[in-house]
């Protein structure tokens, strides 16, 4: 047996899915057949109880599997080690991000990343909220990142930044005359908001039942970057964090608007599986994201 066996077992168990076991291996759904009925003679065992219609081990692929899951932290310990013992920061990282910190918050940070460990490769992915969790927690990616964290006892949680929620506007839109806007106008005019299971969307929702007004929204998008398009042809407002806004701003093709005698923040947080090694590239990174220095913003950079 090979450390990869144990690898593609634990995330086949973790993930209850063969496509999805191969997907994180980026081999094919034959192929983890292949390696679990290999397990199964060199073991001589039945591993998988296939008289059942759902993915269910056996009482010995039980035992298989947590004795695969020691093996695998010894190994990732070990290579950790290793790795620290040379002094060399090295390796891979995978991380899933939501859109509106991967396009408008992240660049930075990964920019004095790479340059500061040039030997890393770092994959991003940009993904839905309720996505970026699935990969966590089926070991697709080593870090995620999101906004107002959803709580998982299988996760950890460290927190990243707070970005401002601001009210936007065409120019040509009446409330754009205002440097700041109280709540209760808001009904007054066409709201744009973001689909139901967006994160932010449920936050917006939360401060609207706080300020007791009902807006129901004449339009919904699932991501920043359409908001932002339909604010910009004057088809309502929108509320959206500051960060995500600025180039716009900046060329004068929205306006960002603070509430009056109210101010609301974005939580955006790292999570990654609870209890796992985490390499010293990973260790490096967070360490970046979660640092109270100051990294120059894209227009800075």
């Amino acid at each position: 047996m090979h450390i990869e066996n144990f690898k593609i077992f634990a995330d086949l168990v973790q993930s209850k899915s063969f496509s999805q076991a191969a997907k994180i291996n980026g081999i094919t759904q034959s192929a983890v057949s292949q390696q679990l009925r290999a397990m199964e003679n060199h073991f001589k065992v039945l591993i998988v109880d296939r008289s059942q219609k759902q993915f269910k081990l056996t009482n010995e692929g039980k035992r298989l599997h947590e004795s695969a899951k020691e093996i695998l932290n010894l190994y990732e310990r070990l290579d950790c080690e290793l790795q620290e013992m040379k002094k060399v920061i090295s390796g891979n990282i995978r991380v899933a991000t939501i859109y509106s910190v991967g396009l408008h918050e992240l660049p930075p940070y990964m920019k004095r990343f790479l340059s500061t460990y040039p030997t890393v490769n770092v994959h991003l992915e940009y993904r839905r909220s309720n996505l970026v969790y699935e990969d966590v927690l089926h070991n697709i990616v080593d870090l995620g990142i999101v906004a107002y964290p959803t709580k998982n006892r299988e996760l950890e949680y460290l927190p990243f930044l707070e970005d401002e929620l601001v009210l936007i506007a065409s120019p040509d839109h009446p409330l754009a005359k205002k440097d700041v806007v109280d709540l209760k106008e808001l009904p007054e005019h066409a709201y744009i908001g973001f689909d139901n299971d967006i994160p932010t969307r449920k936050a917006t929702d939360q401060i609207f039942r706080d300020a007791r007004i009902n807006i129901l929204p004449v339009m919904e998008f699932d991501n920043i970057e359409t908001v932002k398009r339909a604010v910009e042809i004057n088809a309502g407002v929108a509320i959206i964090p500051r960060s995500t806004v600025t180039q716009e701003v900046e060329k004068g093709l929205l306006v960002a608007m603070n509430f009056k005698g109210k101010r609301f923040l974005r939580p955006v947080f790292i999570i990654h599986r609870k209890g796992r090694i985490l390499t010293p590239a990973m260790e490096k990174f967070i360490g970046l994201l979660t640092s109270k220095e100051e990294i120059p913003s894209n227009s800075e950079a």
